[in-house]
């Protein structure tokens, strides 16, 4: 196993663990809570993990057309970040309440959709290029 293709299985693993774990952490929080916070955690976790799903999309379009081995697994790293990223972005936009600038997570969290939408196209195009060359 490479060292890249080490990372990219250890960031996604790690990612995702905490994307899934965020939805019950939240709801626990919001449970004891009664309006604390500011709910920008979650939109922090969805614009970090389409940030990186875009970086690994990236990765993975450039290696795609020189036929190594590791383009196929960083363009599906790429799609299960950003669509993990997508996710937490879209549950992020939907629980978040007032305007852009309000301190509340929206903006973040549309950022998170869109770096999303271009992660899953990077991962896309790496993915269609792998198969091609293979």
């Amino acid at each position: 196993m490479s060292v890249r293709r080490l990372l990219i299985a250890t960031a996604a693993a790690l990612l995702g663990a905490f994307a899934l774990a965020a939805p019950a952490a939240a709801q626990v929080s919001l449970a004891e809570e009664s309006g604390g916070g500011s709910g920008r955690a979650g939109s922090t976790v969805a614009v970090a993990l389409a940030l990186i799903g875009v970086v690994v999309g990236g990765w993975a379009l450039r290696s795609a057309g020189k036929g190594g081995g590791n383009s196929r697994a960083g363009a599906i790293a790429a799609l299960v970040l950003a669509l993990a990223g997508l996710v937490a972005g879209v549950v992020a936009l939907g629980g978040s309440g007032g305007e852009v600038g309000s301190g509340n997570g929206r903006g973040g969290a549309i950022v998170a959709v869109v770096l999303a939408v271009v992660g899953l196209v990077l991962g896309g195009l790496a993915l269609a290029r792998s198969r091609r060359t293979a």
